[in-house]
């Protein structure tokens, strides 16, 4: 249950950071939003798994069961195209750092920045480190998913095989 509330806070935190400050980083529309939007549902997916873990529910596992897969293979796609898409935009990256941290001219044309500017942090960490970061995260990312979905799969197990044992107060199960 621990595994699935960490992944349930650093995707709400890096669906959050997409949904705010994405337009920074990848320059075509709807891009941050649907990156934001993968990583809101990956932390859904996780909220439900801490309910069924924690209720012992196993309707609730069997639904996080079937959905780890999905989830999974969708966050794959998603990590891929966003580690080529940062690529893709490294000049213009680069030229908003260099620009004194403002948005992309036909970007900020089209109304995508609002009042935000870009932090400075990014400009500061240099693309080669950004670019790094985001590759170790997304992979992190998803080796803590298949790590989520073996469990989901070996709890729901457990159920399955001991129904009829007591759990006990200290996690242990008695016959």
């Amino acid at each position: 249950m621990a595994w699935a509330i960490v992944i349930l806070l650093y995707s709400v935190a890096g669906g959050i950071f997409l949904l705010e400050l994405g337009q920074f980083i990848y320059f075509t529309f709807p891009e941050w939003q649907i990156y934001g939007g993968i990583g809101l549902g990956v932390a859904a997916i996780a909220a439900i798994n801490v309910l069924a873990l924690s209720n012992r529910s196993y309707m609730w596992t069997r639904v996080c069961k079937v959905l780890w897969p999905f989830v999974i293979v969708i966050s794959a796609v998603r990590a891929i195209i966003m580690i080529v898409e940062l690529q893709r935009g490294k000049a213009k990256f680069l030229w908003e750092c260099a620009n004194g941290h403002q948005l992309w001219p036909p970007s900020a044309e089209a109304g995508y920045g609002g009042t935000t500017s870009m932090p400075s942090i990014l400009c500061t960490a240099g693309f080669p480190s950004l670019y790094i970061i985001f590759i170790i995260a997304l992979l992190v990312d998803l080796v803590f998913q298949m790590y989520m979905f073996f469990m989901t799969w070996r709890y729901e197990k457990l159920l399955q095989h001991y129904q009829s044992m007591v759990p006990t107060i200290g996690g242990y199960y008695k016959a």
